[in-house]
């Protein structure tokens, strides 16, 4: 017989609740995750995602000495690749699931949106990596290799929650190509073809799975990448309003029969005589394809002599209202940092298959939907990142807390096996040793334990 070995890939204490309440196996069993021999998926995936909080990387804990106690390298690659998992599913199902949850706790008042971004996916150190391209980071003029992350995710000002996500890549300035391996009929497949698609189409594909899944919503928030006029036109047609940063390029706007490029508007637009000086002026135009948008221009935060311009196709709102609602897009931001500083996105697992880039990449974004879940019911003040470092701490505590209930268990298999005094005598014993433990330590121990 083979000796049987406690469970180390428990979640940690504090993240055991949220991770039942939301049903992440379920929805994981759902999504059609199953194995035929070996490890199941859900035991895979729980390995995978409480590796973080153990703040050891795969190759560390397996050189460990709790290495043998673990499923084999072979085993988490095998699942991390597999091609005919239906990630995007899973991920889907997860966040719509957990939206739904924070409806309830949410105000009908309250705005809630759509946010849709990108952000730099980097691989500068691989060149065997399906798919890898080169790219500009417009943020500092450099180039790198890997992915752009396009990502939508939910947010009501409170909570951010990502929906849906997909690496792109590009067949101008790609590195490598598809595999010739991959089977044409697996969702993987299906991944690396969207991967070459325009961000425009894609966000589209985002926005209509989202909402057949069932999350709702009232505006797209949009950065100047993104707010053009055929992606807007697209999404007002699906009942949603677009409120987005405008790029100072070619765009034409229609004011009474002439087409005025944005300084143009800007000197035509009337002043806003509000009390808050950031906001300089308001109009009422229409772009190109004949929609009817609000353009309002607020002073330029660093550079006091410029000004920034901000859609809205929701003619009803106020200019307060418009640069209000905007702002939420900054929890996009707030994810991304969070993801790649604290959840080790593109640094945890180094593979080389686009399905393990795009199995990594959901597990760490339904890692920070536990976060987020955790921090919207949380009644403190605490960040995502304080959030954090108390679950990596309470991960340390795991090994001597199922070793004490271990010997709690032993002391009452053998207080019932002997006599009732002598049972009563340990009983007794029992009692007021956990009566005086420190109260973190009682926290660990079963409920029934601290009762009897």
């Amino acid at each position: 017989m083979i000796d049987h070995q406690p469970d180390l890939n428990q979640l940690p204490n504090e993240l055991k609740p949220a991770f039942q309440e939301l049903k992440v196996l379920k929805h994981l069993q759902q999504a059609g995750f199953r194995k035929r021999f070996g490890f199941s998926c859900a035991r895979l995936f729980q390995l995978v995602f409480v590796l973080l909080f153990h703040q050891k990387n795969w190759f560390r804990l397996l050189e460990s000495s709790k290495g043998d106690a673990f499923p084999g390298k072979d085993a988490v690659y095998r699942f991390l690749n597999h091609a005919g998992f239906a990630w995007r599913r899973f991920l889907t199902s997860l966040s719509v699931a957990t939206v739904q949850k924070v409806n309830v706790l949410t105000s009908s008042n309250r705005d809630t949106v759509f946010i849709v971004d990108d952000s730099m996916f980097e691989r500068n150190r691989s060149k065997a990596v399906e798919l890898l391209a080169r790219f500009k980071d417009h943020a500092t003029g450099a180039y790198y290799k890997g992915f752009r992350m396009l990502t939508m995710g939910w947010s009501d000002g409170h909570t951010f929650l990502p929906l849906d996500f997909t690496l792109l890549s590009s067949s101008k300035s790609a590195i490598n190509g598809m595999s010739e391996k991959i089977d044409k009929r697996t969702n993987g497949y299906k991944r690396r073809q969207e991967a070459l698609l325009p961000a425009p189409q894609v966000i589209v594909s985002m926005l209509d799975r989202a909402l057949a899944a069932g999350a709702t919503a009232s505006y797209v928030l949009m950065d100047s990448w993104f707010t053009h006029a055929p992606l807007i036109g697209e999404i007002v047609s699906r009942g949603l309003d677009v409120i987005g940063m405008v790029k100072n390029d070619n765009k034409r706007f229609l004011v009474q029969g002439r087409k005025l490029s944005l300084k143009e508007l800007y000197a035509a637009a009337p002043p806003v005589q509000r009390k808050k000086r950031g906001i300089l002026r308001s109009i009422q135009t229409e772009l190109a394809p004949g929609i009817p948008v609000r353009v309002v221009f607020v002073r330029h935060r660093t550079k006091k002599n410029e000004w920034l311009a901000v859609l809205s196709t929701d003619l009803s709102l106020s200019v307060e209202d418009v640069i209000r609602i905007y702002g939420i897009r900054w929890d996009i931001e707030v994810f991304f940092k969070c993801t790649k500083s604290l959840l080790r996105l593109q640094k945890e697992f180094q593979g080389r298959s686009y399905d393990l880039l795009i199995s990594h990449t959901t597990i760490v974004f339904s890692r920070y939907i536990l976060l987020a879940w955790q921090h919207r019911q949380s009644t403190d003040a605490r960040s995502f990142g304080g959030l954090f470092y108390v679950l990596c701490d309470e991960v340390g505590t795991l090994d001597w807390a199922i070793a004490l209930q271990q010997l709690l268990d032993l002391i009452n298999e053998i207080a019932t096996k002997a006599g009732k005094k002598l049972s009563a005598l340990i009983q007794r014993q029992l009692q007021q040793w956990i009566a005086a433990l420190p109260s973190y330590i009682k926290a660990c121990l079963p409920i029934s334990y601290c009762e009897s």
